[in-house]
């Protein structure tokens, strides 16, 4: 770990200025305008240590990481940019120690045909490619947990649009194995998501992914609907994913969560407002349900609804409380969970 931790702080030695990305951790989006440039290294990071409850027989509760990462970012040369970041948590990496989450060179010279190549995020949902400290829950929905699986993967993207446009739009040709794999067929998977400003105040987008997860013959197909608002300090965001055809369990899950049996048809959506207070103070409620087979009732349905709070102190510290009511049509299990984490972000 040492080693690596050395390795990252040399390579923000060697390259010079900052800029924004697409993909990565550090919430610079496809969105982001690069027509301002600081010209300094970016050396950034963040933690997140936390406590978990979960209300069963057991009585079940731990201290944790839930993430522990560090990245640099910058211009190495006119339009080229570079992005590399680790992740430490081994909750999140499996127990593998310090691993590889983000490298990848970006070119950017045309706002409309910006492009990286890499190991990066799936342009696929809105949820999925918001960064992880800027998550308003402590947890990402189920169903882009599992269903927007792998969240990372290696390729090429194009991308257009900053946050000056209405109009934002992500095209990637993926493997479709996941990060620290072989590529597993000698097909692509090819995601994309584009996003559109109706209002000053709604946006809503659509993403969609065609590849081929396990070999060169079983597809898998999934699309998704997105819509955004904010008005007067309220906030609204929701998604729905439809999925089909072949899955790949070894492809990992989001953020460290195990990938669950699936059938050949499943969907999963979720609805969250929240409100922004004078106190710095952000309650948040979220709905939320996930079936992982559409062909079986009640079988691997789910719902869960979170209630939580979020409180500010300055820019950099944040304080998460959230009550997970888990719901199971099926067998019921006694798994609601208690979440508290603070984050620092650097």
């Amino acid at each position: 770990m040492k080693n690596k931790i050395i390795l990252l702080f040399a390579l923000a030695l060697v390259f010079q200025i900052n800029n924004a990305y697409s993909q990565g951790c550090d919430g610079d989006d496809v969105t982001t305008s690069n027509d301002s440039i600081n010209k300094k290294i970016i050396v950034f990071g963040f933690i997140q240590p936390e406590y978990n409850y979960t209300f069963n027989d057991d009585n079940e509760n731990t201290f944790k990481f839930r993430r522990a990462r560090v990245g640099v970012r910058g211009e190495v040369y006119e339009n080229f940019h570079y992005y590399f970041s680790l992740e430490a948590s081994t909750f999140v990496n499996g127990g593998d120690g310090v691993v590889l989450l983000d490298a990848f060179v970006s070119y950017r010279k045309y706002n409309w045909a910006k492009m990286s190549m890499g190991s990066f995020k799936q342009p696929f949902s809105l949820e999925s490619v918001t960064a992880c400290h800027a998550l308003t829950t402590i947890s990402r929905s189920i169903v882009v947990n599992q269903l927007v699986a792998p969240q990372r993967d290696y390729g090429l993207m194009v991308f257009g649009g900053n946050n000056f446009t209405k109009f934002n739009y992500a095209v990637a040709l993926m493997n479709g194995s996941g990060l620290h794999v072989s590529d597993n067929n000698s097909k692509k998977d090819i995601i994309g998501r584009a996003t559109y400003k109706v209002l000053d105040f709604v946006t809503v987008g659509a993403s969609f992914r065609y590849g081929y997860p396990t070999n060169n013959d079983d597809s898998r197909t999934t699309v998704g609907g997105e819509v955004s608002a904010n008005y007067a300090n309220f906030y609204f965001q929701g998604e729905y994913i439809y999925d089909e055809g072949a899955f790949n369990r070894g492809a990992g899950g989001g953020c460290g969560d195990v990938l669950v049996e699936l059938g050949e048809r499943r969907d999963g959506a979720y609805a969250m407002i929240y409100y922004d207070t004078k106190w710095h103070l952000q309650p948040v409620f979220k709905y939320e349900y996930f079936d992982s087979n559409l062909d079986v009732k009640k079988v691997g349905y789910q719902e869960m609804m979170t209630l939580g709070v979020n409180y500010f102190i300055g820019k950099h510290i944040r304080f998460q409380v959230n009550y997970q009511a888990h719901i199971e049509t099926d067998i019921n299990i006694d798994n609601d969970m208690f979440l508290a984490q603070v984050q620092v972000k650097f």
